[in-house]
């Protein structure tokens, strides 16, 4: 699988143009020295990656577009201080035959109930593939300025499965992210791990560790020296034979978090690809899902003030088929 569009270490910038209903949008920034240069010529001089045939064929899609989200013409000059607005491509992206379930809309939020192996927002290989561009499709035809303002409110893993929240309205965003930031929500997780007799207590036990990047993979965390700036509260709530079935209630939102706390304390989540080592799967096996689960969502709604829990309706393999 290749990807084209990705322009080597320059900066990429996502934008939220009113008019992207579709796949990921990108923009580059356009230089005043390059005022009155073709479009299409100053793209292929700033991706020098990608074949200029490949460029036409964008431009013939109506996949270049100025800030209005106006096609723009290859022979068209360029006004220098703008964007330039395009669509990235990936060649023979892999299907995910897991479906994304809306479990709840409103005037600000949407509840959905994430699949594993489908990430939340176009990066990297998956730009069609994604719960975003998912949900976008389904929404343009009734609500387009929904599809439109669509954003995340929360990380979640690609492999982790469970509740997303989305925010829908940019009005009443920042309020539902500050309930991110200021830890207002009560996130449950459940997780398969093998038994181990300290977590099989009344009261959860709490691991606390600094997490930073770093480990065998660009995007992979670890635990480093110094003051802890995450901690999980954890235990079990069912044994089957070697297996167990954890509660885990992270404290704080570190990338990963659960999956190495998991790792570090010798219960490795069931089939983490990534901790405590790398163990891919080839591309296209959806035969070993990580076995977490985001289940439950509790939070005091910023706007109405209303109390509300959401639960995910997955369930993880349990017992599992080995026990």
């Amino acid at each position: 699988m290749s990807v084209r569009g990705t322009p080597g270490t320059r900066r990429r910038r996502r934008v939220q143009a009113p008019w992207v209903t579709g796949a990921q949008w990108c923009c580059v920034g356009v230089p005043a020295a390059a005022r009155g240069q073709p479009v299409l010529e100053f793209l292929c001089q700033r991706f020098e990656h990608i074949e200029r045939q490949e460029w036409l064929r964008r431009f013939a899609q109506a996949q270049v577009r100025d800030v209005q989200g106006q096609p723009l013409q290859p022979a068209q000059p360029l006004a220098g201080g703008g964007h330039v607005y395009y669509q990235r491509a990936v060649d023979d992206e892999l299907p995910v035959p897991f479906e994304v379930s809306v479990l709840h809309g409103d005037a600000d939020l949407l509840v959905v109930d994430k699949p594993h192996f489908l990430t939340v927002a176009p990066a990297g290989r998956h730009v069609q593939q994604t719960v975003l561009q998912r949900l976008r499709q389904q929404l343009a035809q009734q609500a387009p300025a929904q599809a439109a303002a669509l954003a995340p409110l929360h990380r979640l893993d690609k492999d982790t499965a469970g509740l997303l929240l989305l925010s829908v309205n940019p009005a009443s965003r920042d309020a539902y992210h500050g309930l991110f930031r200021d830890q207002g929500i009560d996130k449950e997780y459940e997780a398969v791990a093998r038994w181990d007799a300290r977590f099989a207590t009344a009261q959860p036990y709490c691991h606390r560790s600094r997490l930073e990047p770093g480990g065998a993979r660009f995007f992979t965390m670890q635990e480093v020296p110094g003051e802890p700036n995450s901690q999980t509260l954890l235990h079990i709530v069912a044994r089957a034979g070697d297996w167990a079935l954890y509660r885990l209630r992270p404290l704080g939102g570190r990338k990963h978090q659960l999956r190495v706390h998991m790792a570090a304390l010798g219960v490795p989540i069931r089939n983490d690809a990534f901790y405590p080592r790398i163990d891919d799967p080839p591309p296209g096996d959806f035969s070993r899902p990580l076995q977490l689960l985001a289940r439950t969502l509790r939070f005091t709604d910023p706007i109405s003030g209303q109390l509300r829990c959401f639960h995910s309706q997955q369930t993880l393999q349990w017992p599992p088929p080995d026990h």
